[in-house]
């Protein structure tokens, strides 16, 4: 019997995280693209406090007015973006921001443009959608920046939406601030929604971050505190947009998931309210490993481009997936850039959130292979 929806036969499970599972216990896993810090004390205690204090019941839907209020002043100061506590949601991460958000705006038949290489989940959850992929490719040539010529070159007379990622997990690009406003432009002109995915935002380097919603009433930012504060299994992110936007997202995350952990909404307000230096720390200490990553891919003659943000290294290989077999042996655990699209398939995507120390190790071992 088949058990499976029709909706769900052409979903594909993760590759990144089949590489995860399958890593052995001594293996140095550059695949999961996870901080290895761990979760600053003072957002621990406040989370251990949170529990003490019995906040383990239902929040409102949209979440805890206080963190609204938080993540509001925060849009405000970091990103140019006026927005009110009633235009936020705090979801299961940003995975379920992006999910909703999908769920919610667009429609079976709808074109939506995705980054290529990209994140692997726009796809599937534009599938689950009944809607269709319209890859937006970009090159190395161009250190994988969107531009407003890509997305131009990839739009259809049926597209609806645009997803784009900055800085991008797989390559570490971050986009321009002119392109930024001329594709914010394009999305007023033609009524289009644009998902930003802006998970990364504070994990940048020589560069400067810029929200497509400080230019457009028509994005649907994207955020949350995984990857800035090692938060990752506390799975806390959040949306903003426009009214009419927010209230249909907010249908489908309230018959989702209702809302999300009361006690760890207060440890994000410690996180936004609080000190930010061991946001400045984890920075500092990936933009050394970024250095000692590239340097030591580039010394083996493997080509790679700079990334500016992120914490992630695609590089160039002849053939990536005989490459990832040869490093599992070596105990090094690689993701094929074929997971991120058609433009990643001569590419390998390698995770630097490992220390510094371990990273020595991987390179060496990677060294033997090359």
């Amino acid at each position: 019997m088949n058990y499976g929806a029709d909706r769900v036969k052409n979903i594909n499970l993760s590759q990144v995280r089949k590489m995860f599972e399958q890593a052995s216990p001594t293996a140095i896993n550059l695949a999961l693209g996870e901080p290895d810090f761990n979760t600053p004390p003072h957002i621990i205690e406040s989370l251990k406090n949170a529990l003490d204090q019995n906040y383990t019941h239902y929040s409102q839907n949209k979440g805890e007015p206080e963190l609204r209020k938080q993540i509001s002043k925060k849009l405000k100061k970091d990103n140019n973006i006026n927005t009110t506590s009633d235009d936020i949601i705090v979801t299961v991460g940003a995975s379920e921001a992006l999910y909703a958000g999908i769920q919610a705006l667009i429609n079976p038949g709808d074109d939506v443009l995705i980054p290529d290489p990209g994140f692997l989940s726009y796809k599937e959850c534009v599938t689950l959608a009944g809607a269709n992929s319209i890859p937006v490719q970009t090159s190395a040539e161009n250190g994988f920046q969107t531009t407003i010529e890509d997305i131009e070159k990839s739009l259809t007379d049926n597209t609806k939406a645009i997803i784009i990622n900055s800085p991008c997990n797989p390559t570490g690009a971050v986009m321009e601030k002119e392109d930024i406003k001329q594709i914010a432009d394009l999305a007023t002109d033609k009524d289009l929604i644009i998902f930003s995915d802006e998970i990364y935002e504070k994990i940048i380097y020589d560069r400067k971050h810029y929200s497509f919603q400080a230019y457009t009433d028509n994005a649907v930012t994207i955020n949350g505190f995984s990857k800035s504060y090692a938060m990752t299994g506390l799975r806390i992110g959040y949306c903003t947009s426009n009214p009419d936007i927010i209230n249909e997202i907010l249908k489908v995350h309230q018959y989702d998931v209702a809302c999300i952990d009361t006690s760890v909404q207060k440890a994000a307000i410690t996180a936004l309210s609080g000190p930010q230096d061991c946001v400045t720390s984890m920075t500092n200490e990936f933009r050394k490993r970024r250095d000692l990553v590239v340097e030591s891919l580039n010394d083996m003659g493997l080509d790679c481009v700079m990334p500016n943000g992120a914490f992630y290294v695609f590089f160039r290989c002849e053939n990536p997936e005989e490459f990832v077999k040869k490093a599992v042996k070596e105990d090094v655990v690689l993701v094929p850039g074929a997971a991120f699209g058609e433009m990643g398939k001569n590419y390998i995507r390698l995770s630097y959130a490992q220390s510094y120390e371990n990273l020595e190790v991987a390179m060496s071992r990677l060294e033997k292979i090359v």
